[in-house]
């Protein structure tokens, strides 16, 4: 019996260097103002908070004791927001910024509602501004996210000033 697929000839052998990386974030030249990015959602749980306030050491009562601020409690353990937009900026280092992304300069962030136990939150990500760095090979990018729950409501809104490398750096 023959096998199923036989190649018909040897496939061409490529160098590491004619070969592609998946999975790296945007160069600075890739981003363009009024770029818009909506990230994979992420289901917060309830392991999820216990784990980050023991972590942490953020042993607020509102994150410990369900009996607390039982309107904001009815729904469930409230996460702490540090939380939440630690799990989006994980999301967004995966994605967006993945071997790209060199430090994160400025941050101003609100936060506009709980999240609890059980919501699942995405990011959409909208690009403000694009300039290219003094030293060339890099470019400072300001993007305005949105978290959101998945009722579609804004949990938290935060501008993030980064600076990513360009092509030659990537």
């Amino acid at each position: 019996m023959a096998p199923f697929f036989e190649p018909t000839k040897e496939p061409p052998q490529m160098t590491e260097t004619e070969m592609k990386t998946v999975g790296l974030g945007l160069t600075w030249e890739e981003y363009s103002v009024g770029d818009r990015y909506k990230s994979l959602a992420r289901t917060v749980t309830e392991t999820d908070i216990v784990n980050f306030i023991g972590v942490t050491g953020m042993v607020e009562v509102l994150f410990t004791d369900l009996t607390f601020g039982k309107g904001v409690q009815a729904a469930g353990r409230v996460a702490p927001a540090a939380l939440t937009y630690s799990l989006i900026e994980g999301i967004l280092c995966q994605t967006l910024i993945q071997g790209t992304g060199l430090a994160m300069l400025e941050l101003e962030k609100k936060i506009l509602a709980p999240v609890v136990a059980g919501d699942t939150v995405h990011c959409e990500v909208e690009v403000v501004s694009v300039r290219q760095t003094s030293k060339g090979n890099r470019g400072i990018v300001k993007t305005r996210n949105e978290i959101k729950n998945q009722r579609g409501e804004t949990v938290i809104s935060y501008a993030a000033t980064r600076m990513v490398a360009g092509r030659d750096d990537a």
